[in-house]
């Protein structure tokens, strides 16, 4: 029997193994349908890119659309921005034969490496980020590109805050410029830190301002995960109770990539025709942890040493509140309130910690365990 571990790692998911967000997929493809662009917003891992993804494969969207998914998160510059874009361009057109003629038509001022497929003799392209000389030029470029394609086009931008940190003070402007002139491309600003795109679209003096719908994703509900995650382990011939997929579904609070990822491993754990006990759900989490155990020491040494006293005191508390009182410093043996003030604004900078209505906890949960052993 095909054994394939269903609980997918990752964005690009399988539609057989694709959880829920029906809702979500519906409404999105009816905002785009209608002309809008959309703020797309949550905390990280919690599946966004994955639900572009997957709205990106059905039938409506396919047939009627040119996709492109772009994932800035790593960039610091519009230079890397237009890289990231072109790389994104390029790999979703290369599937239409001869694409390269218009693309390079159209957009000169991008130098590609070019090689023959030596086995089917179809070009293959390379992009170099010194290759970006004019980045105005070629954003331009870009955008004509996208508004001549014959069909209408769907950018869906990762990560969409991170422009706010570029080197250059223009970028907003520029790209909402350009943005606002389109009339065959519609975009989907997607992103994690919640506050930074709520002052981005919804503070008048910003240059997005009220150019997009919002929409907030939410956890997927527990009862539709934990039948989704049994019908799993049905079709493979495992079993799992309802009670120990909800023991996951509460470890991570519903984070969707965390529980994917337990769910992997127990998953893994379970024999065929056996069963799964709650026994498996320790075992599994060590598993994990120890597998990330030398990622998580070279990052812990990165920190300094208040923030690393400050790190272990909340993962000690799991999610913590009032985490510069005097009760709280002296709980944990922290220098100061100022010190910790400090500590959490380079923490948060690093998206390390999240906050929400002043409770504070680590964005891994896995590294929280790590953390917490110590």
């Amino acid at each position: 029997m095909d054994q394939i571990n269903p609980f997918v790692i990752g964005s690009d998911i399988p539609d057989e193994y694709f959880c829920d967000r029906e809702v979500e997929v519906e409404l999105l493809q009816k905002h785009l349908a209608n002309g809008r662009n959309v703020v797309l917003s949550s905390p990280r891992r919690l599946g966004k890119s994955g639900l572009i993804h997957h709205l990106f494969k059905q039938q409506k969207i396919k047939k009627n659309y040119a996709t492109f998914f772009v994932d800035i998160y790593a960039t610091k510059s519009i230079e890397e921005f237009i890289y990231e874009f072109s790389k994104a361009v390029q790999k979703e057109q290369a599937q239409q034969k001869k694409w390269y003629e218009r693309f390079f038509e159209i957009v000169s001022t991008l130098r590609f490496a070019f090689k023959l497929d030596s086995s089917t003799g179809e070009p293959s392209f390379e992009l170099k980020l010194g290759e970006i000389k004019t980045p105005q030029k070629t954003l331009d470029e870009i955008f004509d590109y996208l508004e001549t394609e014959k069909r209408p086009c769907i950018v869906a931008i990762d990560e969409f805050q991170q422009i706010t940190e570029y080197e250059e003070t223009s970028v907003e402007a520029l790209l909402r410029t350009k943005i606002q002139q389109c009339n065959n491309t519609r975009f989907i600003f997607a992103g994690s830190r919640q506050h930074i795109l709520n002052e981005m679209f919804y503070s008048r003096n910003k240059p997005f301002y009220q150019s997009a719908i919002s929409m907030n994703l939410e956890a997927i509900p527990v009862d539709v995960y934990c039948k989704f995650a049994q019908r799993m382990f049905a079709q493979k011939n495992k079993n799992i109770e309802t009670e120990v997929v909800c023991e996951v579904y509460s470890l991570f609070d519903g984070t969707t990539w965390f529980v994917q990822m337990l769910m992997n491993e127990l998953f893994a754990l379970t024999p065929e025709n056996g069963d799964c006990p709650q026994d498996f759900l320790g075992v599994a989490l060590q598993n994990i942890i120890l597998m990330q155990e030398p990622q998580y020491m070279d990052m812990f040494s990165m920190f300094s040493p208040k923030q690393k006293m400050l790190l272990l005191a909340i993962a000690q508390e799991g999610a913590a509140r009032e985490v510069t009182s005097g009760a709280f410093v002296a709980k944990y043996g922290l220098s100061s309130p100022s010190s910790v003030q400090a500590s959490l604004k380079g923490l948060k900078n690093k998206l390390v910690l999240t906050e929400e209505n002043g409770t504070y906890r680590l964005s891994d949960y896995f590294f929280a365990y790590w953390l917490k052993r110590r």
